[in-house]
């Protein structure tokens, strides 16, 4: 997608933080944008943002967790524009600090909702749609370093990050032949309001394993207020779509990690030489499965 002008932006979380870093840099490369977020107030306060700089957008108070509030959001998209996103961010997430052995079923239950589930009601609603109308589209979802490795203190959020990224990666392979590309998000650190996400925790999973008071909120508030700028980040976000990459993640002082995480992992893996039989079999059935049965699975028939 080299053309932002025409294009339609659908944008969770976009109230805020990298969500609205998004929503105004798309929207001043011509893009009409939808922000949809679980704050009403702030969706209107964006909007206002927005308008005043002459871009075209509209608000959708939606909580990503709610499937049908989802499809309602998407009915209300084409009702107001005639048409579906033919960009989808998945942006909105919520963190939530603490020791993995003391995390609740409540705890896993909203993080990885939010987080991992959220990304996937975003999907499954809208890309049928995207597929049906014809035209060329994007999906961005972003994650975060922490999906890359786990975590002893953030343990549901960098699983339900984990899983994002390979959602997104199967999605990229699925979806190029529809002409809709897909890129993955990674950052360290963003200048948002995060911190502040248990004071948007639903009731119903109010029983908590973590630590989460005033003083808590200030000690992470003490590291994104030097995160990386949203809208610095939605430009890298902007050119990734322009160049269909499959990674986006401008932060250099995270190479060396990832660096070190991955060589681990490759290292681990005995050389081909130390069983060059058994690699020699599993290789062949695995090649004679792709030439004769993948397509069954990918046409949905069952035999």
């Amino acid at each position: 997608m080299k053309d932002f002008k025409g294009q339609l932006a659908f944008i969770t979380g976009g109230a805020s933080g990298a969500g609205f870093g998004q929503a105004k840099l798309f929207g001043r490369a011509g893009a009409k944008i939808v922000i949809a977020d679980v704050r009403p107030e702030a969706i209107e306060k964006a909007l206002a943002e927005l308008k005043a700089e002459g871009i075209e957008a509209h608000g959708i108070t939606l909580d990503i967790m709610d499937r049908d509030a989802y499809a309602k959001a998407a009915d209300e998209v084409e009702a107001v524009f005639g048409q579906a996103p033919t960009i989808l961010s998945n942006t909105a997430g919520v963190n939530s600090f603490g020791p993995i052995e003391k995390t609740t079923y409540d705890d896993f239950d909203w993080i990885i909702g939010v987080n991992l589930n959220g990304v996937i009601n975003g999907c499954v609603t809208f890309i049928p749609r995207m597929i049906a109308s014809g035209k060329p589209g994007h999906i961005v979802t972003v994650t975060s370093m922490g999906g890359f490795q786990g975590s002893a203190l953030a343990g549901p959020y960098s699983a339900a990050k984990a899983g994002a990224i390979n959602l997104m990666e199967g999605y990229r392979q699925g979806l190029a032949k529809y002409n809709i590309g897909v890129s993955v998000v990674a950052p360290a650190n963003i200048k948002s309001n995060i911190a502040e996400a248990s004071k948007l925790r639903p009731a119903q999973f109010g029983t908590s394993g973590y630590v989460e008071n005033a003083d808590s909120i200030a000690s992470l508030q003490s590291i994104h207020q030097h995160g990386m700028e949203p809208e610095q980040l939605a430009a890298a976000i902007l050119k990734g779509i322009e160049d269909d990459a499959m990674y986006i993640i401008p932060y250099p002082e995270c190479r060396d990690m990832l660096e070190q995480h991955f060589a681990d992992i490759v290292n681990s893996v005995p050389a081909v030489d130390t069983d060059p039989e058994g690699v020699r079999i599993r290789t062949e059935a695995l090649a004679n499965w792709a030439a004769g049965r993948a397509k069954v699975f990918a046409d949905g028939n069952k035999q």
